[in-house]
């Protein structure tokens, strides 16, 4: 039997993609075969970027893949939520198919998918795949705090559905955390990031 075989999903921004990267070199570090999927355009942004190249020890055992994101060359890749609403939309399909491939072989299967905690499709995927899943959150432990919040501060009336809060007020997420003003929830900060936040606890 080889190594175990991880397929690493991020979440196709910057700030998702460097901390799973990081995570999968230390995994590769212990032994793990790690297939780390992401756009064609982010995969040529990591190659390019010295600091984030597969190199050393790990180098054996961690294969970059990558899809088309489905936007043109010419199209506006930062415009909010356009590589949200494309990566939700062609995604799902690919990677399954990429699994299907990968888990016909004898060898080399997926053994376990590690997603980004934003992308949900990606572990309801592994479950209906029967293979062993976990999410990772590459955010403040506060942030995902306020992500698992949404539905409570929904019920107690202090954001509506859209993430909207309802009046500016001081609240507490949680006693072991500082106060914050609901001015300051993440919702409110990050339109696209929210968006993909509200979407995963519907």
């Amino acid at each position: 039997m080889g190594n175990p075989h991880i397929l690493v999903i991020p979440y196709p921004e910057q700030g998702h993609i460097i901390p799973l990267l990081e995570l999968s070199h230390c995994l590769a570090s212990y032994g793990f075969k790690i297939t780390f999927v992401n756009t064609q355009h982010n995969e040529e942004r990591i190659r390019n970027a010295s600091g984030l190249k597969v190199k050393g020890d790990t180098e054996d055992l961690i294969h970059l893949v990558s899809f088309s994101d489905g936007l043109e060359s010419g199209e506006d890749r930062f415009k909010p939520g356009k590589r949200s609403e494309t990566f939700l939309r062609l995604m799902p399909g690919k990677i399954e198919e990429f699994i299907e491939r990968i888990n016909a072989s004898d060898s080399d299967k997926i053994s376990c998918i590690l997603a980004d905690q934003t992308i949900g499709w990606a572990l309801e995927l592994a479950e209906k795949k029967g293979i062993k899943r976990a999410a990772f959150c590459s955010a403040a432990a506060a942030m995902l705090v306020q992500g698992f919040s949404i539905p409570k501060l929904i019920e107690d009336g202090i954001i509506d559905k859209e993430g909207t809060p309802v009046k500016m007020q001081t609240i507490m997420l949680s006693p072991t955390m500082p106060a914050i003003n609901t001015a300051q929830l993440l919702m409110n900060l990050s339109l696209e990031h929210s968006t993909c936040l509200h979407t995963s606890f519907q």
